[in-house]
């Protein structure tokens, strides 16, 4: 038997991270091995589980990647752990499109035959959670939810009340609660939390968390619970465990440090199965692109966070600049996209000068300037995705990028949201930037493509 368990929630805000951090922070207290994952797209919350776990989380995407590959996504990953803890995004059902469950949290715990436990806010009321819990049975096709865990609750009465509700209408334990507590709600999910995170400063706070869960939620019951069947999972993705021992070919340098670190795992594993040898460095630390580099990386984060510091580092600057105007085949995402502009200019107009090789400029913003899903359709031109061909990703970020005035801005992309179709990113030569995070799973080929460019540009070298 295996274990594993969907933290899904009644909708966005009732304390799915809160709950999942607690409980993966109480379980390796227990010395188990956790590994978590994440619905959806959102790099922010498995940045959080990866701090707690010491394991690489890992996003589960139905509609971006595909439903074998979030099985075979799902079994690499929880590889060599005791249990997995898979969190939800939004409300259990809400997914792409609100007339069915692809990419809900629903769809992937049917993909992956997972046991369920629903969160609920129990907060202003008592007997009417049964009924939100029952809605959420009848609603479901198959579903398998097993438990409950109420949050927010106003004493240890209230919660009892609940609990005595929701187990005689509904046939499902409640696991606990936890308390209504401003010291253990999780702070406002930002971009820049997450190099408070990698220091180290919320450990405390994960410390809480933890004690809070083993006092007030059945663990042993969780455990339980979590009990499953193993996973039908056939390899779509990775031919074979040899293919990461084949000799590498090309190395590609990939900027990872506090301002540049989404990067979705597989795809950075997929460019080693495919014959890269993935090189960091970190532009933060004065490092310049590798010289033996035959591609270049510069996925997303928050530049901004940090542009003062980028601006003052001119060899890594020129380094980019020089290696790009050479031919080096470059991926830029978001972040990466915004350090190659002219510059970063903040919410107070204060200007920071970036790379100059994207002629424009990235004005940020206080609200939120895109969000969703993506269908990328490349360009003539572009190495990565060729005229023809398409891949999915995502795109969120508080900036917008504005070109200079005259300049000839070629897309990279054709993408394709909610709101219909628009140019996207920036091309010129071997250079490929947008604010499109693209899931290399989506469409395999894009690695093939890049490591042909990269082979290209090493003979063109010597």
């Amino acid at each position: 038997m295996d274990r594993r368990i969907v933290i899904a929630g009644t909708g966005s805000g009732v304390g799915k991270t809160t709950l999942t951090i607690g409980i993966m922070a109480a379980l390796q207290k227990r010395r188990i091995t956790v590994q978590g994952f994440k619905c959806g797209p959102d790099y922010i919350d498995p940045t959080y589980h990866s701090a707690v776990t010491g394991r690489p989380s890992r996003n589960l995407d139905s509609w971006m990647t595909g439903r074998e590959a979030v099985k075979e996504i799902f079994e690499r990953g929880s590889q060599a752990s005791d249990i997995s803890i898979i969190e939800g995004v939004m409300g259990m059902f809400d997914g792409k499109n609100p007339m069915t469950d692809e990419g809900s949290t629903a769809d992937i715990g049917r993909i992956l035959g997972a046991p369920i436990v629903l969160i609920v806010n129990i907060a202003s009321m008592a007997r009417s959670a049964a009924a939100i819990v029952k809605g959420f049975q009848q609603f479901g096709q198959g579903d398998n939810i097993v438990g409950v865990i109420a949050n927010r609750a106003g004493s240890e009465g209230h919660y009892k009340m609940v609990k005595q509700a929701i187990e005689q209408e509904c046939g499902v334990p409640v696991l606990g609660f936890l308390p209504r507590d401003v010291n253990i709600e999780l702070p406002e999910r930002h971009l820049g939390l997450v190099p408070s995170i990698e220091r180290g400063e919320l450990q405390p706070f994960f410390e809480l968390l933890a004690d809070k869960v083993t006092a007030h939620i059945d663990l042993d019951l969780l455990l339980d619970l979590a009990a499953a069947e193993p996973i039908d999972c056939k390899s779509v993705l990775f031919t074979s465990n040899d293919q990461l021992k084949e000799p590498k070919r090309v190395k590609i340098a990939i900027a990872k440090d506090a301002a540049f670190h989404f990067y979705y795992p597989e795809n950075l594993e997929l460019l080693e199965a495919g014959g890269a040898e993935c090189v960091f460095f970190s532009p933060l630390a004065g490092e310049e692109v590798p010289p033996d580099a035959d591609g270049l990386y510069i996925g997303g984060g928050f530049p901004e966070e940090f542009a003062e510091r980028l601006a003052a580092e001119e060899g890594v600057k020129a380094s980019v600049r020089s290696r790009i105007e050479e031919g080096i085949p470059t991926l830029a995402e978001c972040g990466g996209f915004m350090f190659l502009t002219e510059q970063i200019v903040d919410t107070t107009g204060n200007e920071f000068p970036m790379v100059g090789m994207i002629p424009g400029k990235v004005n940020m913003q206080t609200k939120l300037a895109a969000l969703g899903y993506r269908e990328a359709a490349g360009v003539e031109g572009n190495f990565l995705l060729p005229l023809g061909e398409e891949a999915r990703g995502h795109e969120f970020h508080y900036s917008t990028f504005q070109a200079k005035e005259g300049a000839d801005v070629k897309a990279a992309f054709q993408s394709k949201g909610r709101l219909g179709t628009k140019a996207d990113g920036y091309l010129t030569g071997n250079l490929v930037a947008g604010y499109t995070h693209l899931h290399f799973a989506s469409n395999p080929n894009m690695v093939k493509e890049w490591i042909h460019a990269c082979k290209q540009y090493q003979q063109n070298r010597k």
